[in-house]
């Protein structure tokens, strides 16, 4: 039985190198949407229609909710979002989409997937599933 060669070097540093690689071709493929990374991944975490406070959307971009403000506030002056209270706590603060948000959100959706779909066309099933392991275990250590 052949075994597998592992890759030498870093797997974090290699991470990092396509994280790099891949948030330039979204903002070469979205440049007409002219938004940030930052404001690309948070109108990505609301495309499913779901409002989120902003200590839920700060989870699911990976940013602190102060940092994520400035972020919230370009996108709610071009008109992509709204703050809103929650029914029945007035003290938490909903992020939604609004129609031109939810239109930009589905064009950031189809580019994602589309480039996610041609970067891992031609791998075997398993090599993703393994992927998905590793990037799970690096989330879980808070890595």
């Amino acid at each position: 039985m052949k075994s597998e060669s592992v890759p030498v070097g870093s797997a974090l540093l290699a991470l990092q190198r396509a994280t790099h690689a891949t948030l330039q071709l979204i903002a070469a493929e979205l440049v007409d949407l002219d938004l940030t990374a930052s404001e690309i991944n948070a109108l990505a975490n609301l495309a499913d229609g779901q409002g989120r406070t902003v200590s839920q959307l700060g989870a699911a971009v990976g940013a602190r909710p102060t940092t994520l403000t400035s972020v919230l506030d370009r996108l709610e002056r071009r008109g992509h979002i709204t703050r809103g209270t929650r029914a029945g706590d007035r003290r938490s603060v909903l992020i939604e989409l609004t129609d031109s948000g939810r239109a930009a959100a589905a064009v950031i959706v189809r580019t994602l997937t589309d480039i996610e779909n041609r970067a891992l066309a031609g791998l075997p099933a398993g090599a993703v599933v393994g992927f998905y392991a590793v990037l799970d275990a690096l989330v879980k250590d808070g890595a």
